[in-house]
């Protein structure tokens, strides 16, 4: 039965972190520098603002993430992908302008994120908060039941914040599939033997939310252990 248990635990684990290691391994294995590519990654996002003639939106270096601001009208990288020379770096640029390609367009799939993602950022502080308000409630009303309520308030709060995280997923296969790969392609950005890398570095980086949802999930179960201790 222990046995049992700990296959099953590390079969969970495999299912949480498994594709958020899947990405890091994947963005590093098409990473590599390469001379032939005539530009950074930070210089296609540029071009490719130009040339699709995203009015306002700007290119920026950032230590935050990949990613594109509809608020601000930034694409912005990380310092590997903004001067990078490589496939991971290409695509990655290429998919966050795909973001910004939706935006411009006015697409529908972006009241996706427009809707959801805020939902998201609010049920997970709303979580965190109500699993730090658990020992202030043991110490005032001396009441472990309320406790436990609030602790399940807490944990179904964080829950559905990894769900909102899924239901974005469509606007991050449509940045990376129906606007990056085809971008690239057909502008002769990659060559042909380059396809399948950044097919896979394309897959990665649409499936970043879905990894972080995942990974998420752990601190679920760190926030379950801290509860239960405020509760003995």
């Amino acid at each position: 039965m222990e046995m049992l248990f700990i296959i099953a635990f590390v079969l969970l684990l495999l299912l949480i972190y498994g594709p958020h290691v899947w990405i890091r391994q994947v963005m590093r294995k098409h990473g590599a520098h390469d001379d032939d590519i005539p530009g950074t990654g930070g210089e296609l996002a540029q071009h490719l603002i130009n040339r699709f003639e995203l009015s306002g939106v700007s290119v920026e270096a950032t230590d935050l993430g990949d990613h594109y601001s509809p608020v601000d009208k930034a694409v912005r990288l990380s310092g590997d992908i903004y001067n990078g020379r490589s496939i991971t770096a290409l695509a990655v640029a290429a998919h966050e302008v795909g973001h910004a390609i939706q935006y411009h367009r006015q697409e529908a799939i972006t009241h996706l994120r427009h809707r959801y993602l805020p939902l998201a950022n609010s049920i997970q502080k709303l979580a965190v908060g109500f699993f730090f308000a658990v020992p202030l409630v043991l110490a005032i009303f001396k009441v472990p039941h309320a406790a436990i309520v609030m602790g399940v308030v807490g944990v179904a709060a964080m829950l559905a914040s990894v769900l909102i995280q899924f239901i974005i997923l469509p606007m991050e296969l449509d940045a990376s599939f129906n606007k990056a790969l085809p971008i690239l392609v057909k502008g002769d950005y990659i060559r042909k033997e380059q396809y399948q890398a950044a097919n896979s570095v394309l897959k990665a980086a649409a499936f970043t939310y879905v990894a972080a949802a995942l990974v998420d999930i752990l601190r679920l179960g760190r926030w379950l252990t801290i509860l239960r201790g405020a509760i003995r």
